[in-house]
């Protein structure tokens, strides 16, 4: 498919404005197809040509102000438009339209449980020319009004209040000025439950077979959506500016969440099946919180053009976090963050493939969907948490309200968001804008303290270039129980951007621990004095705030990665303080990390059995102490976590067999396909228990769990099938894809696998080449061989980039593993030596 340029987009956006879209969509066409009609009401403003968008299975007719236009002149996703004259034109477009299985343009898929089909969109970047056709890009904002032809017991919702007009047809109102990536239509025959806040519709809609475990969180998850709705209100000036607000949970969904104006969709592993940990909540209310945001920053005022996309999710990402602190039961927010969503940012910030939050240029579609990472989320969040902490919230809301005000319903660039900043403050936003936000990199912040005649004194060292503003931490052992750390006191620092080292004085004797960057306010590594690391290694579950313990966790982990601390160091300094640990986010924070990185990759294959044992015995360690049922979710991480690890079957086959744990949990069936899982890899079940299990959960998460456990038998010939299933056959949804790939690479069967790694290239661009880039970062993501560990494979991904033309979601994805597989190398090399 033709990719839109940057160049291209400017050009068309220069040359015609759009009014209004006429879309009217028929899904009872089958099973493959579905008809498309769109009337396209725009101006030219000036004589001159220029092209739409479509995407069809079949290019029925084209019309241009009544005047029939050659089907056939389309060239791969586009369609000229020649001879333009100054003035209003109408462009109708029929098309039959393929439905996708992919998670992109119109999704098709077919409930297993009870039979039931359900379709959605997904349109994200330049796929609505999968749906209807269109002016593909986002500064060419219109109006929508929307017909859509259902089956009967459907329901239709849309981006506006849908109304049922009898025999299957359905209208949506007229939405305001949106973009052509924001139209949203999701059909079938959902459950439901609606309610009304504030004089608005509130929804929330699921498959039939999900309903019981709606109904079960559905005031949870309307709680959590009103008190975001209360507060985005007393931050923001602007109303809400749509008719409803329905929240869809739709299957097969490549992202969390998208934030289609009125009708978000959301990934339907949030309405859980099985028992979850309140982190696991958390996660999920954060989405919600994140996503409503973006009706203002995204929906409300849109980038001009994706080089701006870190306005849209770092902005969300940081008011997703923020208010759901101030707003709900979950205080705690930014400890998960610290923990776990951080870490993305920090590691892809390192990488070869990194990138400004707000980079110059983005030249074209295909090099902007590479930029929804880690920086444009992660980092860029951290960027305006530190930005708040260095200009104030109230001026920084002001800003915010002067952008909403200044630029609704339009479109707006990081130049226009930074004025709108300036205009409340003195400070030099413009300057932290180009030290922050163009770019690249993590500063490091390394802290001295040094003790002369009585007196102590911090020196921070920023290996970097940004100015950041943190608070530094001093903490003394507890003098009653001198395992106990007690904090001294917090100090504000700011450091500069010239120059970059500063000694600062701190009170009485020297402390036990000093924490740069104590409060996670900005976006660094940092690294203790020596004594403070000694410290943090003896007594780190003795820090009393749980933020002061996840930005410590952080800091070890970077040190592992960076090849300055062993990786069975940080393993025993689990082992160590995981038993008590209060914070649940951290606990699984660092077991994930110890866990798919330490034990897969950074220990040798004759040290991984050591690191699993290890592993093991915390987990079993940390069962035994939630034996009362004082903490759950403690518990089930744990339970989970030993699974994952067991080296033998005896115990977890014992569990699977009985349907439970000793003393709880069950095992629902997240519990018991992870189980099963876990058992193939060590080859202790054949296909059989497999099917019998999919007998009993023969849902889509069941499917799922068996295409997982398929492709992880340590077995020759299903190892082939899942190969063929993959590389070959293209038969595979999006979701089966993943779960094939998530089985099929185990570290314990090399030398079964050996033979793979080598076809793994070659196999992987001509997939992508074939299905598009959906499934290119899902073979870039999961089906990369990860556990081989070696030149070998290097030199194979090196050469595979170089010579063989991966699409560009894929190039990205290998670049990715590619330094990934080398970092792992150097700290396997890295320990041997030491």
């Amino acid at each position: 498919m033709s990719v839109l340029t940057r160049d291209e987009a400017q050009t068309r956006a220069q040359l015609i404005d759009v009014q209004r879209y006429t879309i009217d969509l028929d899904l009872t066409r089958g099973a493959d197809t579905f008809d498309s009609t769109t009337v396209i009401g725009f101006t030219t403003r000036t004589g001159g040509d220029t092209f739409v968008e479509v995407r069809p299975a079949d290019l029925r007719s084209v019309t241009l102000d009544g005047h029939p236009l050659d089907p056939a002149a389309l060239d791969d996703n586009r369609l000229p438009l020649t001879g333009l004259t100054p003035g209003p034109h109408e462009l109708r477009v029929e098309a039959a339209m393929a439905y996708s299985h992919t998670g992109e343009g119109m999704h098709r898929f077919t409930d297993p449980t009870d039979g039931e089909t359900y379709t959605y969109t997904q349109v994200f970047m330049d796929d609505v020319q999968r749906v209807f056709a269109a002016f593909d890009q986002p500064d060419l904002k219109a109006v929508f009004d929307l017909t859509v032809t259902a089956p009967d017991g459907w329901t239709v919702l849309a981006n506006g209040v849908t109304e049922h007009l009898g025999d299957g047809k359905w209208r949506a109102a007229t939405t305001p000025l949106l973009s052509t990536y924001l139209v949203a239509v999701a059909a079938g025959p959902w459950h439901s439950v609606r309610t009304e806040h504030r004089g608005l519709p509130f929804g929330i809609h699921c498959r039939r077979s999900l309903a019981p475990y709606l109904d079960a969180d559905a005031e949870e998850i309307l709680d959590i959506t009103r008190a975001c709705y209360d507060r985005y209100h007393e931050k923001f000036e602007e109303p809400y500016p749509f008719d409803s607000y329905d929240q869809a949970f739709v299957p097969e969904f490549n992202a969390g969440a998208m934030e289609n104006p009125g009708l978000v969709t959301f990934r339907d592993e949030f309405i859980h099946r099985s028992a979850v940990t309140d982190t696991e909540r958390q996660t999920r209310a954060m989405v919600i919180a994140h996503e409503m945001a973006h009706m203002w920053f995204g929906d409300l005022v849109t980038l001009q053009w994706w080089d701006d996309i870190w306005l849209n999710e770092s902005f969300a990402e940081y008011m997703g976090y923020q208010t759901l602190t101030e707003a709900t039961r979950f205080t705690g927010t930014w400890v998960d963050f610290g923990v776990a969503r951080k870490a993305w940012g920090y590691d892809a910030d390192q990488r070869p493939s990194t990138h400004p939050v707000a980079p110059d240029a983005v030249p074209d579609t295909a090099s902007a969907l590479l930029n929804f990472d880690g920086i444009s989320y992660a980092k860029g969040a951290s960027a305006l948490r530190q930005l708040v902490a260095w200009l104030g919230e109230k001026d920084f809301l002001a800003g915010i309200n002067t952008h909403f005000r200044r630029h609704k319903f339009a479109n707006a660039t990081l130049a226009d968001f930074i004025a709108s900043l300036a205009h409340h403050t003195d400070r030099d936003v413009h300057a932290w804008a180009d030290t922050w936000l163009r770019t690249t990199g993590v500063d490091t912040l390394t802290a001295t303290v040094t003790e002369h005649t009585g007196q102590t004194a911090l020196t921070l060292t920023r290996d970097g270039s940004r100015p950041h503003r943190v608070t530094v931490g001093v903490y003394d052992r507890d003098l009653i129980d001198g395992a106990t750390l007690v904090r001294r006191e917090l100090t504000d620092l700011d450091i500069p951007a010239a120059p970059a080292d500063g000694e600062h004085s701190l009170p009485g004797p020297r402390p036990a621990l000093v924490v740069p960057n104590d409060q996670d306010l900005t976006y660094a590594k940092i690294r203790l004095d020596p004594h403070s690391e000694e410290t943090a290694l003896r007594a780190l579950s003795r820090v009393p705030d749980p933020l002061t313990r996840a930005v410590l966790w952080n800091c070890l982990r970077d040190m592992v990665r960076d090849g300055e601390l062993e990786p069975l160091t940080y393993l025993e300094a689990a082992r160590a303080h995981l038993p008590g640990e209060r914070e649940l986010a951290n606990v699984q924070g660092v077991l994930a990390f110890a866990r798919t990185q330490i034990a897969d990759r950074y220990t040798t294959p004759t040290e991984r059995p050591d690191a699993l044992a290890l592993l093991t015995d915390l987990c079993t360690d940390l069962i035994r102490r939630t034996e009362d049922g004082s903490n759950p979710g403690l518990r089930l991480t744990a339970v989970r976590t030993l699974i994952d690890s067991a080296a033998h079957a005896d115990t977890i086959r014992d569990w699977y067999d009985s349907g439970s744990v000793p003393g709880g949990p069950e095992l629902d069936p997240e519990l018991r396909w992870r189980t099963l899982g876990r058992l193939c890899v060590l080859g202790a079940v054949d296909d059989a228990v497999i099917e019998a299990e999919l007998t009993q959960d023969p849902s889509a998460t069941g499917r799922q769990g068996a295409a997982l456990c398929r492709a992880a038998l340590p077995d020759p010939e299903a190892k082939r099938a899942a190969w063929d299933a993959m590389f070959t056959t293209d038969e595979l949804s999006n979701y089966l894809f993943n779960a094939t790939a998530q089985g099929f690479w185990q570290p314990e069967q090399n030398d079964l696998l050996r033979p793979y790694v080598a076809r793994y290239f070659p196999d992987a661009v001509a997939v992508a080449h074939r299905r598009g880039p959906a499934i290119a970062d899902a073979a870039g993501r999961h089906a990369f061989p990860a556990h081989a560990i070696d030149t070998h494979t290097l030199a194979l991904g090196e050469s595979c980039i170089e010579d063989d033309d991966p699409i560009p979601a894929l190039r990205r994805r290998l670049a990715d593993q590619l330094d990934d597989l080398a970092r792992a190398l150097k700290i396997r090399t890295a320990t041997a030596a030491s």
